[in-house]
């Protein structure tokens, strides 16, 4: 049985620890408004862009289609862009987006299908390399980045088209969380070379585009790559603080229940301390 020194011991260090996850707690509290703000800004003009694209590809098609969209006729070499935190204490953030990137990796594996893995922050690299670091070409840190920009999708929109012309992969798909709100967070699979393309409404006016679709698509792919990438950035950003603010909340109900048990253990140890010590003097007094 611990001594009372030991229980008080145990009680300062959970508090302690409560005092660390409660300002944890509001530090995702307030970086997540801004990071909520930021990837629900983002989502209209990620829309727009793809409804765009739709109009465009409605137009064109064979073999003047951009290789962005069309792609190359293979999908033999996979490129999968998993999109992580790089810091931990945020639930199972980092690991149900690791969980489907593993599914999609053994699937591919299984058909015969060659297997490249890129990873956007420290936390997936750290599970991925336990099973798959043979298949991990490289690791983007953004540790450095305060907060993420578009210069940061930007730089790794231009990796993944140069790796793509170059003939390095045939398909890339990316993975990242969608924000829904503090407690839901949704692992999304999205491929994005060749650009999947969704099947809209027919459009209700015909549209005269100059210079013509083939050209600009040349142009607006790169862009709508940029653009995919760095809302997913931002749907993570805003994912885990989300998860992370959940995760804190928990493990400061946690800290206080056990400080709550270590206390009622402590007080019932000292009652029986202090009972103890009065039977042997009443014991002692009646000897006499």
């Amino acid at each position: 049985m611990p001594s009372l020194k030991d229980l008080r011991n145990r009680i300062a260090s959970v508090k302690a620890t409560q005092k660390i996850t409660k300002a944890m707690q509001m530090v995702a509290a307030a970086k997540l408004r801004r990071a909520q703000a930021a990837a629900e800004a983002a989502r209209p003009y990620a829309t727009k862009m793809e409804a765009v694209l739709a109009n465009l590809a409605g137009g064109i098609s064979g073999s003047d289609a951009p290789a962005l969209l069309a792609g190359n006729g293979k999908n033999q070499v996979q490129l999968f862009i998993v999109c992580t935190a790089e810091r931990g204490l945020c639930g199972a953030f980092n690991s149900s987006i690791v969980r489907l990137a593993r599914e999609k990796i053994n699937a591919a594996l299984a058909d015969g299908k060659t297997v490249k893995i890129l990873c956007v922050g420290k936390k997936g690299y750290e599970q991925l390399k336990r099973q798959y670091e043979k298949h991990i070409i490289d690791v983007v840190d953004l540790r450095s980045v305060k907060q993420v920009g578009y210069v940061n999708a930007e730089e790794i929109a231009k990796r993944v088209i140069s790796m793509f012309e170059a003939g390095e992969y045939d398909v890339a798909t990316l993975f990242y969380s969608r924000f829904r709100s503090v407690i839901a967070q949704i692992p999304t699979a999205q491929q994005i070379v060749p650009a999947e393309v969704p099947a809209g409404e027919p459009a209700k006016a015909a549209y005269e585009y100059e210079p013509d679709e083939g050209e600009i698509l040349t142009t607006l792919l790169p862009r709508n790559l940029t653009v995919q990438i760095f809302r997913a950035l931002l749907e993570n950003a805003a994912s885990e603080q989300g998860a992370r603010m959940s995760a804190m909340d928990n493990a400061t109900r946690n800290a206080g229940e056990m400080i709550k048990k270590q206390t009622q253990k402590y007080n019932r140890s000292r009652q029986a301390m202090i009972t103890k010590e009065l039977i042997e003097i009443i014991s002692g007094a009646e000897a006499l």
